[in-house]
């Protein structure tokens, strides 16, 4: 039974189609308008039917106003991270803070060659991946005047200037499967961000926060500062596939709830493309989870606290009406 005591976050997952590209915007928009803490994209630089994902949420953050915005997670390999922690912290300048850093060590090598990036090894892409995050937490340390040197096998910079600062401490979440990743999490992330859908069982939310609670503890972290979040996928019918997410809301809202009493997650995204699922997630489903924890934790004497870095719980989120009141609405948000 793990339980790290952070606020709970709520997410959607948009597919950036460059077939309505509108439509891409207008999810997002419902998910800020239906209370949700974020709005996140996959990042596949080389699939040509998707809009470029760091010039979507560039134009994202300024077609909203409060919603956090991340990619889910970005392809390291044809993003340079010195270019990257620039860019990263002026888009967060820019919208008020509202940006978190999902990071992907690259898994598609044939595509990624193909678009002129270099193919690594999975070893090589975790430690590419650890030196690209020494470089972009160095450029984000403006407050640091010296010059600053990283000289990484894949990645280095050399006397390179540090700034801008971002206008809030940027999340980096790792999107981790495998042990070496996990233990790159545990040293040097914010958050881990698997799916559920490349999950064999709920063991491996189990197995994986040990992995990295161990990892943390041998550089000195506690394992609290690792933010636990996790994609999840489905409707509110029962669909094949789903294997956990079944069922009504009020079932959701249950058996999210356990996994963030028994395996630690803290935040939810939801995978599609549907703005009337997101409306209900969004208003039904996130106001009876958090409902259900907080209660739980007060039975248990938990003491939440917050992860050090990136998105809290929105303002709307915690608005929200009583689990009662919401419930006649049900039909007209499904």
């Amino acid at each position: 039974m793990t339980d790290y005591g952070h606020d709970l976050l709520f997410g959607s997952f948009i597919t950036p189609t460059n077939a309505a590209p509108d439509r891409v915007v207008a999810l997002a928009q419902a998910s800020e308008a239906a209370g949700l803490d974020l709005a996140t994209f996959q990042d596949h630089p080389y699939q040509a039917g998707f809009l470029d994902t760091w010039t979507l949420l560039s134009y994202v953050a300024a077609s909203t106003e409060r919603i956090h915005l991340s990619a889910n997670v970005l392809n390291l390999p044809l993003r340079p991270p010195a270019v990257l922690a620039r860019a990263a912290a002026s888009l967060d300048l820019l919208s008020g803070g509202r940006l978190e850093l999902g990071l992907g060590a690259g898994g598609f090598w044939d595509a990624i060659e193909a678009m002129g990036g270099r193919r690594l090894t999975p070893g090589q892409g975790v430690e590419a991946l650890e030196e690209a995050i020494d470089i972009i937490r160095g450029t984000w340390d403006a407050d640091d005047r010296s010059y600053f040197r990283v000289d990484g096998t894949y990645y280095r910079v050399d006397g390179a200037k540090r700034g801008p600062a971002p206008a809030h401490d940027i999340a980096i979440w790792l999107g981790a499967l495998k042990p070496r990743m996990l233990r790159l999490t545990g040293r040097k992330a914010d958050g881990w961000l698997p799916s559920l859908a490349y999950l064999k069982s709920l063991d491996a939310l189990a197995d994986g926060n040990a992995v990295i609670d161990a990892a943390a503890t041998r550089a000195g972290r506690d394992p609290r500062a690792v933010r636990r979040l996790l994609n999840i996928g489905g409707r509110f019918t029962a669909q094949p596939g789903d294997r956990l997410l079944t069922g009504p809301p009020g079932q959701w809202a249950e058996q999210l709830a356990v996994l963030t009493l028994e395996y630690g997650v803290s935040a939810f995204i939801l995978m599609g493309d549907d703005a009337a699922t997101l409306a209900v997630f969004g208003r039904e489903v996130a106001p009876a989870v958090r409902e259900l924890v907080d209660a739980e934790r007060a039975a248990r004497g938990v003491v939440a606290a917050t992860a050090g870095r990136g998105v809290a719980p929105t303002d709307a989120g915690r608005a929200a009406e009583p689990v009662a009141a919401r419930a006649g609405r049900a039909d007209a948000d499904a």
